[in-house]
């Protein structure tokens, strides 16, 4: 896809498709419109108990929005089982320049001053699509998703769409919905004035879970 720009992105958002590559180096664009969409309903996010105790532990320093280049560099590199990556250098371009507008964010995860996992996405009206996360200490991306969820509820966001469902996202209650239910879902979120950061940014653990708890 020949001279697509942010503009074109966000429309693309705005009609339930998004953007991947075949691999890091690769400067095509291609259009991903599932048949079955994966989606956290905010509503009934499950947190396990272990999970809920690291959250509250205080154990990694939760900070968004302080270095989004890093997640994002982090999400793109090379993992165990995973020797390539969706995030090429064109699509990596045009989400810092989401970021810059205030649609795209980061949840990060910070241990001894160290980003030690986190989580992206873009943010349009009342709806969050989640784009990627790492993790280099154990649970430091889930930390990072429910801290997320926690800030969605808060500022009163409608939608938490994953793109597909995975074991990893499965145990927090993701579930896959049908094209047209999720087109129905993405249309009343768009329509949704929400805020990210009706919640602090440093947002301690235990008010992140009271926010989930309320919800649930």
């Amino acid at each position: 896809m020949q001279n697509f720009d942010v503009d074109d992105l966000i429309a693309c958002y705005r009609r339930g498709v998004f953007p991947m590559a075949e691999a890091r180096n690769d400067e095509t664009i291609f259009l991903i419109d599932p048949d079955l969409r994966g989606i956290i309903p905010l509503d009934v996010f499950h947190v396990p108990r272990r999970l809920a105790r690291t959250v509250r532990s205080g154990l990694f320093e939760v900070r968004i929005d302080s270095a989004f280049a890093e997640i994002i560099g982090s999400c793109a590199r090379p993992a165990p089982g995973r020797t390539e990556t969706w995030i090429s250098h064109p699509i990596q371009n045009l989400y810092q320049e989401l970021f810059l507008r205030g649609l795209a964010h980061s949840i990060e995860c910070w241990r001894d001053d160290r980003l030690v996992g986190g989580l992206y996405g873009v943010c349009i009206g009342g709806a969050f699509f989640g784009e990627s996360m790492f993790s280099k200490e154990r649970d430091a991306s889930k930390v990072a998703l429910v801290h997320l969820v926690g800030r969605l509820r808060a500022g009163g966001f409608g939608l938490l769409d994953t793109q597909f469902l995975t074991p990893h996202l499965e145990q927090f209650g993701t579930l896959e919905i049908p094209r047209a239910a999720y087109r129905g879902q993405l249309e009343q979120a768009l329509a949704t004035v929400a805020d990210f950061y009706r919640m602090p940014a440093y947002a301690p653990g235990e008010a992140v879970l009271q926010a989930i708890s309320q919800a649930s």
